[in-house]
């Protein structure tokens, strides 16, 4: 919920620095209508390519062991490959009705310390195949809620982690907070940890849509965190939004959008509530109690936060995400080198991603592949001796000439033709002939610039950054697909 999917090729040609267009209002040559039409369309969050929702059960086929393997044998130069550990933390005390998030509902904050038995068994068997030499250059705890833990289980979580790997100085080590359940104690345990960044989860300081969703967050809870997290040394503060929420209006996320500015943070994260009943039936509450806001006020919701975001000096990195100018993803975003993996936008490309925990995902070059997410057939696994994985893709040539033409719109906002022809090795305008063929649409539309030389996203695309990107994903040609609206 957080921070290639690592491209894995970090090619300078492919690293131009990109011009950031000033922000502004639709042109004339755009129509609103067709901005709302495309928004309507279906489309994955490209955190991966292929994503998540395509992985089998095919476990033979991914040869894991193989995977990890090779993986270690990755030298960029003479060093060895970093890593990027993500470590889902499932537990929270009460349900919120919009989340799509994988968790367990328990007050039980027993369960957090059988669960770190368990991590501690996970770490050991992926500890076993993973060269000790590769350096940690980033680390992220998600969920749930990590706070769910008591202080002295983050301290334990921090020491089997030191214990198993080595941390290059520099790592990047950031955390999900809910501020409802963030005490001193926690503080000071992340901060051993060496967290120093935090996403705190506010959606919305509306009273009516908190109750709406079973989440009161009263806005002194989210200044008292602010100030806890800026006092113990945390330089990037991220905030999460949703807007799409019952009960929400244009007008009452603009008084959310000023009071979360009030507090400052570094980073905003400003999604579109995904409403996907059939994957988390708890989301019918919304729909059946409350009703959900149109497509259309939902779209000015999104255009609302960007305008006013922008405004207040942020840069729209893309896909729902701003950061100051200072901030590092937007200095990724200016110089070229923005990756995208399964925590979102980061700045640490090249680095595989290890997922430990249920549900959690992993990527190597080769391979994706995703733990169990029930947590008795997760133990069970851990029992046998077993990497607790339930399913998994391994990558095509084909797949990864795909995922870094998705993964350049989405990084980039361009294609740039003979630096891909070089990359990739064949003719991208004629192998991909029809892809690029397609975006007529989206061309006179105003959304797309197209050249000989270029494929390019215009500042009035920026909304459609996953629907343009789709053009090349072949399951969604011309075929309906189970994903939330664009926007």
């Amino acid at each position: 919920m957080v921070s290639s999917l690592l491209s894995f090729d970090s090619s300078p040609a492919l690293s131009r620095p990109l011009t950031l267009a000033p922000t502004s209002a639709l042109t004339p040559a755009v129509s609103a209508e067709a901005l709302v039409r495309h928004a309507r369309s279906p489309a994955p969050r490209y955190t991966s390519y292929p994503p998540a929702n395509r992985f089998t059960t095919a476990l033979a086929d991914l040869d894991l062991n193989r995977a990890i393997a090779e993986d270690n044998l990755v030298r960029p130069g003479s060093a060895p490959a970093p890593l990027s550990l993500y470590l889902h933390l499932p537990f929270c005390a009460q349900r919120c009705w919009y989340c799509g998030c994988h968790t367990i509902i328990t007050r039980r904050t027993a369960a957090a310390e059988t669960y770190l038995d368990d991590l501690a068994r996970e770490l050991t068997l992926l500890h076993r195949q993973l060269d000790p030499a590769r350096p940690v250059t980033q680390l992220h705890l998600g969920g749930g809620t990590p706070t769910f833990f008591p202080p002295e289980q983050l301290l334990r979580l921090a020491e089997l982690l030191h214990r198993h790997f080595h941390f290059a100085p520099d790592a990047e080590i950031s955390v999900e907070i809910d501020p409802r359940h963030l005490k001193p104690g926690h503080v000071d345990a992340l901060r051993a940890l060496g967290a120093r960044r935090a996403s705190l989860g506010i959606q919305d300081t509306d009273l009516a849509v908190q109750t709406a969703i079973h989440r009161v967050q009263p806005q002194s809870l989210n200044r008292d965190a602010v100030d806890a997290l800026r006092a113990a040394g945390f330089y990037s503060l991220n905030v999460d939004l949703i807007h799409g929420l019952p009960r929400q209006t244009t007008a009452t996320f603009a008084r959310t959008l000023e009071d979360v500015l009030a507090l400052h943070p570094d980073r905003f994260s400003v999604f579109a509530y995904a409403h996907v009943p059939w994957i988390k039936p708890a989301q019918r509450i919304l729909e059946n109690q409350h009703g959900l806001p149109s497509a259309d006020e939902r779209l000015d919701m999104a255009r609302l936060a960007r305008e006013r975001l922008t405004a207040a000096g942020l840069v729209d990195i893309g896909l729902d995400h701003f950061a100051r100018p200072a901030d590092e993803l937007a200095r990724a975003l200016s110089d070229g080198t923005l990756h995208r993996n399964f925590q979102g936008y980061t700045t640490r490309g090249g680095a595989s991603l290890y997922g430990l925990g249920i549900s959690s995902i992993s990527a190597t070059p080769d391979v994706y592949y995703q733990n169990i997410k029930d947590l008795p057939a997760y133990r069970a696994a851990l029992d046998a001796g077993q990497l607790p994985v339930d399913r998994g893709h391994r990558l095509t040539d084909e797949d990864k000439r795909r995922r870094r033409l998705i993964m350049d719109i989405m990084c980039r906002r361009r294609l740039d033709f003979a630096a891909l022809d070089t990359a990739l090795g064949l003719n991208v305008r004629e192998t991909y002939a029809t892809e690029i063929a397609s975006y007529a649409d989206l061309v006179s539309e105003g959304f797309v610039e197209l050249d000989d030389a270029s494929l390019r996203v215009t500042e009035a695309g920026l909304p459609l950054l996953r629907v343009i990107a789709s053009r090349f994903d072949p399951a969604l040609a011309g075929t309906a697909s189970r994903h939330s609206a664009a926007a």
